[in-house]
């Protein structure tokens, strides 16, 4: 694939080939540069893109994009300055595509390097890294990474993502806003980096976690339809926790600019979810089983699915000699002693839950002494990602723990916690794996964390270490002890789930994992395995790369404007046909015409909803009374509210048309009678829906009831917005069942839940208005028909179809239906606000005086 970025925009002219096309040899594991020292295999089949016009050349291309490259970078120890880097395994990146296959599609890195390197070596590192691995590294100055990293990312958004509130300055750090600034300024070098690589038209963008928030806008800022997701590692907070956070909407609408966002668990979507309902008003539904949010005329799918392990890689692992021998060692050291070992593996912060994990093995050694010299906690500590105030106190308190406990219960020969805090080879911690009776992860608050699932799968084994272990081949078991608080625990539903902060109860689920019968054990490890094993990594990665695909499929049907200034920004998709209407082409037709029908809507679109004094303005009225003093006109206004409010509005414009309760009543001018546009309603169905609705608006704090002639409306606008509309949806069923052989309808809109005559619309208004014209033969040859709502898409359906000659309407005429905003709607035009609309009927109006004068 031929990249079109405007960064390769040179070699395109030049006629040379860009970089990725010029990669005439397979990755290595290992390359040096700055010598340049290189080891490639000459070997012509291990090309993978040396023919421009190869197979591989016309695959999709896939950009990943996350706070470090899956790449280990060191100097020399020659004394030279060159460099060595090599793939890192470890990486869950490198992990990711090696899960989609390498026939898949072409992947691109861009990310930090795990070393500084000196501007002068800049140009030359990026070269031999993008054409040797495929990667684009992102150089941040020392003082913006550690800025934006250990300052804005880990003081601020990792203590917020785990539920830790800056209480005091202590306890992460307040607020800095120069923090933030960082944070800003490193997305935009990450954006500047993939600008400088991408093909908007075809590449797809995979952004990752908490470091890359407002990488969207940037991205999005530039090319309105790029294909981008974003997956979240970490959990992600209950609104009462993210909105304590001073620039919540500015992340928020951020990620609202990816076109699918990734979460670990539902709790985590949830939150995010209802953040986006209560601080930015946005509903979300679910379609055929995918989650989406309708913003700004886009619809950001929601994916929900925990990530998998490596599957090949840990199996190779468990296939290696050195794997092999440490397990052998490990239970001459535990096994063969009389000893069973319980494991722990953690990373040393805050929320991991060491010390908590600690008390609970001190608990279970005092409950059930029997355990003593029996059992042995083996507590392998990683480093800690983070560093501080908060680090330090945890390995203090760690190290002081197992201290007490070991002097407590300790023997010659038998220490009941063994604290590994050196760093551990995989293979080592896969051999710790495999001899451990139970896992124990009880970590306060965690994203994801796969130590589960590693367990799982090396307790499997393979027939070499089932030798060595002396397994049956029939008999796999494992025990899981795992926090109710960490991304993997709903989908480990054999597991024992703990609070980990109830000391008394993980002693009496350790105490469970020991006793447990071994047919039990075997039990849940099968139910483990068979999920482990199917959802590994490769299947996390395919699923969500199908999904964003399914989610752009329609970018390129769609016209899409960029509204907002800074991380405001936001981009609105309209279908092709939809412009905004312009007042020079409206006043135009408007001047030539002489037959001309005018519907406009009230709430939404002459007043806008958020205003206190719903009554019209003395503006208002003159611009209506300066339209219907034009004999060329028929003017009508169509309203949800009553006859009663209407008429004393509008009682000083004599010739306009009213119709009230979404026309249900309607008059053609003011001194004649109210008529209905269908047979009179009986509303005697009135006296079993309100006392439903009565019931929902004692229960739910904020909401109220509109009793109109013909209809009742419950509002819940002043209402919890999440309780709101979870109560609306149980009412609008309720009503529906009750109601169920009464002629009515039960809509819910905006903040309502409606009960009204059955075949009542703003549509029927509509289409009695054209009826009645066509009567006097007056074909109009000239309609204008405005609203805002969901009410007032049936006028917009009738007049259109008018216009494709479904009615009498002359084909000639000129027609505009037009919608308030910008946003999918059955109209072909918009105007922004109410503003703007009374700009425009201002506009007519004037037209209309100039000829009364005339």
């Amino acid at each position: 694939m031929v990249s079109r970025s405007y960064s390769n925009l040179l070699e395109l002219a030049s006629g040379d080939s860009p970089s990725f096309g010029r990669m005439s040899r397979r990755i290595p594991r290992i390359m040096t540069v700055a010598g340049i020292i290189s080891d490639l295999d000459d070997d012509p089949s291990e090309s993978v893109c040396s023919d421009p016009s190869s197979s591989s050349a016309q695959r999709d291309r896939i950009i990943i994009v996350a706070n470090q490259l899956p790449i280990r970078a060191q100097r020399k120890s020659d004394g030279s300055k060159s460099w060595i880097f090599t793939w890192d395994d470890n990486s869950l990146l490198l992990q990711l595509k090696d899960g989609l296959g390498d026939d898949d599609l072409d992947v691109i890195y861009v990310g930090c390097l795990n070393s500084e390197v000196h501007p002068s070596e800049q140009d030359e590192v990026s070269q031999i890294l993008l054409e040797t691995f495929k990667c684009v590294p992102t150089f941040l100055p020392n003082d913006l990474f550690s800025r934006y990293y250990h300052g804005f990312c880990k003081q601020q958004l990792w203590p917020l993502f785990h539920y830790m509130l800056p209480l005091s300055p202590d306890l992460g750090g307040r607020f800095n806003r120069s923090l933030w600034q960082a944070y800003v300024s490193v997305n935009k070098i990450f954006a500047d980096r993939i600008m400088e690589v991408i093909n908007p038209e075809d590449d797809y963008v995979w952004v990752h976690d908490y470091h890359l928030m407002v990488l969207p806008t940037f991205l999005r800022k530039r090319f309105n339809r790029v294909k981008l997701g974003f997956f979240l590692h970490s959990p992600f907070p209950s609104s009462e926790i993210y909105k304590t956070l001073p620039i919540r909407e500015e992340i928020l609408r951020a990620l609202l600019n990816s076109d699918l966002i990734g979460f670990h668990t539902f709790d985590y979507a949830r939150h995010f979810l209802s953040c986006c309902s209560r601080m930015l008003g946005l509903t979300y539904e679910s379609k055929r089983g995918y989650i989406g949010l309708e913003y700004c005329g886009r619809t950001v799918s929601i994916k929900i699915l925990p990530v998998g392990i490596h599957m090949g890689q840990l199996q190779s692992v468990l296939s290696l000699s050195e794997t092999e021998k440490r397990v052998q060692e490990l239970i001459d050291q535990f096994y063969e002693k009389g000893r069973i070992m319980l494991l722990g593996v953690d990373d040393m912060d805050i929320f991991k839950g060491i010390s908590l994990k600690l008390l609970a093995m001190e608990q279970l050694l005092l409950q059930h002494p029997e355990w003593q010299e029996k059992v042995v906690l083996v507590q392998i500590a990683n480093p800690a990602r983070g560093r501080g105030k908060d680090v330090k106190e945890v390995q203090a308190e760690t190290y002081s723990t197992v201290k007490r406990i070991n002097e407590t219960f300790g023997r010659p020969g038998y220490n009941p916690v063994v604290l590994i805090d050196a760093p551990l080879k995989f293979y080592e911690k896969v051999a710790y794996y495999a001899v451990a009776e139970c896992c124990l992860v009880t970590a306060v608050r965690d994203g994801m964390n796969l130590i589960p699932y590693e367990y799982v799968i090396s307790r499997q084994g393979n027939e070499q270490l089932d030798k060595v272990l002396g397994h049956k081949s029939s008999m796999k078991k494992s025990m899981l002890v795992i926090s109710e608080f960490i991304g993997c625990s709903p989908s480990l539903s054999g597991a024992i789930r703990v609070n980990p902060w109830n000391i008394d109860a993980v002693a009496d689920a350790m105490d469970l994992a020991l006793v447990m019968a071994d047919s039990e054990k075997q039990l849940r490890h099968e139910k483990h395995y068979r999920y482990v094993s199917t959802h590994d990594v490769g299947y996390w990665a395919r699923s969500f790369l199908q999904d964003l695909e399914r989610t752009c499929r329609d970018h390129s049907k769609r016209r899409c404007w960029g509204i907002g200034f800074g991380l405001s920004f936001r981009v609105v998709a309209l279908d092709p046909n939809f412009r905004k209407l312009s007042m020079e082409h409206i006043v135009s037709a408007y001047k030539r015409t002489t037959t001309r029908a005018i519907l406009l809507d009230y709430d939404g679109t002459l007043m806008p909803q958020g205003s206190i004094d719903k009554s019209p303005s003395q503006k208002t009225i003159q611009i209506l009374n300066s339209l219907c003093r034009d004999k060329n006109n028929i003017v009508f206004l169509v309203s949800a509210r009553s006859r009663q409010t209407l008429g004393e509005w509008f009682s000083q414009i004599e010739d306009m048309g009213l119709a009230a309760e979404h026309g249900y009543f309607f008059r053609l001018m003011r001194d004649v009678e109210w008529e209905t546009c269908v047979a009179a309603a009986d509303t005697s169905w009135k006296q079993i829906a309100e006392p439903v609705m009565q019931l929902y608006t004692e229960t739910t704090d904020g909401s109220t009831i509109e009793d109109k002639e013909t209809a009742l409306v419950w509002c819940y606008e002043d209402a919890d917005p999440d309780f709101g509309s979870c109560q609306a949806k149980e009412l609008l069923d309720h009503l529906e069942s009750v109601l169920a052989n009464e002629p009515v309808t039960v809509k819910s809109g905006q903040n309502i839940v409606e009960v009204k005559p059955q075949g009542v619309s703003k549509g029927l208004v509509a289409k009695r208005l054209l009826a009645t014209m066509e009567e006097k033969q007056l074909t109009p040859d000239f309609v204008v028909c405005i609203g805002d709502d969901r009410s007032d898409e049936d006028m917009f359906e009738v007049i259109t179809s008018s216009m494709a000659g479904l009615t009498s309407l002359n084909p000639r005429s000129e027609v505009f239906a037009c919608t308030v905003g910008k946003k999918p709607s059955k109209a072909k035009y918009y105007l922004d606000d109410t503003a703007e609309i009374v700009r425009l009927m201002q506009g007519l109006a004037s037209v209309s005086e100039q000829n009364l004068t005339i």
